[in-house]
């Protein structure tokens, strides 16, 4: 997970391969999907349907390829995957990018394993007034701490915002050169394992829908195969029941566990830091809303946050992401 909010760092390489692909959807008509995934529990857990066949019992070939976040990116803009998956906010700058992604699929959101993590001394986002931050600008973190600060009247303008990549946030927090940063698991993990005594202030779960994790899919491959990625839907669901399921939960642990090299136990929180979401759970945040407990409104806060810190100059249209037609289906 230490890349999982780094696109913007990409949009160049993301661009011009984008320029580069070319792809013929109807030639690979009788091929299998190629989905990207990467290391997040809400996508580690597509492991499950693969260790158990299920794609091959729904009468579609789908074909997973594991990648580092970013690299998974790179490959759906080079037109090497027919899907990907993204959070909501990085597929919106993909897009921006010129790799389109049609979000079909509401994975989970973050519920705590994103973190505000303070040195000892601090015991609330109130108690930032004044203090370093370590946070990677212009990222999900940033909109999270935001979003912290603004729960208890603060703004951007009452810290010091010290700009440091999310997988180097431990060592800077241990070092004392800032006194909070914003990581999500395992880096908050390892910040608290690091500096004794420090704590988690704030995380997702105070902001359910701030960050969602989605299955992105290309519009071509959308559209002339509907009926399959209809039955990759499916699978998802049939999935998070299995997981969900108190008498199947230890297996399914265990499957997640072994694909990221981590005992049952040790994946166990990740795992609960993320809401794994229903079919009628999903549909309801499939509505077209304000504010985070909608896609759509969760998306709208992205796209103006990555206006303001210019991580694209164009908003963008958001019809145009979200199609919540499979998942109303089920």
């Amino acid at each position: 997970m230490n890349v999982r909010f780094s696109i913007r760092k990409t949009l160049s390489s993301l661009a011009a391969a984008t320029a580069l692909a070319v792809v013929s959807f109807a030639a690979q008509a009788a091929e299998p999907l190629k989905i990207g995934y990467s290391d997040w529990p809400g996508w580690v857990a597509w492991e499950v349907a693969i260790e158990k066949g299920w794609f091959k019992e729904a009468g579609v070939d789908v074909e997973f390829e594991w990648f580092d976040y970013v690299a998974s990116m790179d490959a759906f803009a080079a037109g090497q995957l027919d899907a990907v998956t993204m959070t909501n906010g990085d597929t919106l700058v993909t897009g921006a990018t010129g790799a389109q992604g049609v979000m079909i699929l509401i994975n989970d959101y973050s519920n705590g394993n994103d973190m505000i993590v303070a040195r000892p001394g601090i015991a609330t986002a109130a108690d930032l007034k004044g203090k370093k931050i370590g946070v990677e600008v212009g990222f999900v973190g940033h909109l999270l701490l935001l979003n912290a600060l603004e729960k208890v009247g603060l703004t951007e303008s009452d810290v010091e915002l010290v700009n440091v990549p999310t997988n180097e946030t431990p060592q800077v927090l241990a070092s004392g050169d800032v006194d909070a940063i914003v990581a999500w698991q395992p880096n908050s993990g390892q910040a608290m394992q690091q500096v004794p005594g420090s704590k988690a202030i704030a995380s997702s779960a105070d902001e359910p829908g701030l960050i969602y994790d989605v299955l992105a899919v290309n519009p071509a491959s959308l559209a002339r195969r509907k009926a399959d990625w209809q039955k990759v839907v499916k699978v998802w669901y049939k999935t998070v029941d299995y997981i969900l399921d108190e008498k199947t939960n230890a297996d399914a642990l265990s499957i997640m566990a072994a694909r990221v090299g981590l005992a049952p136990d040790e994946y166990a929180p990740f795992l609960k830091g993320t809401k794994l979401l229903k079919a009628d759970e999903a549909k309801k945040i499939f509505v077209k809303a304000d504010g985070f407990g909608s896609l759509y409104g969760s998306s709208k806060i992205s796209d103006d946050f990555n206006l303001k810190y210019e991580v694209y100059t164009e908003a963008q249209a958001l019809e145009g992401y979200i199609d919540s037609s499979l998942t109303n289906a089920m």
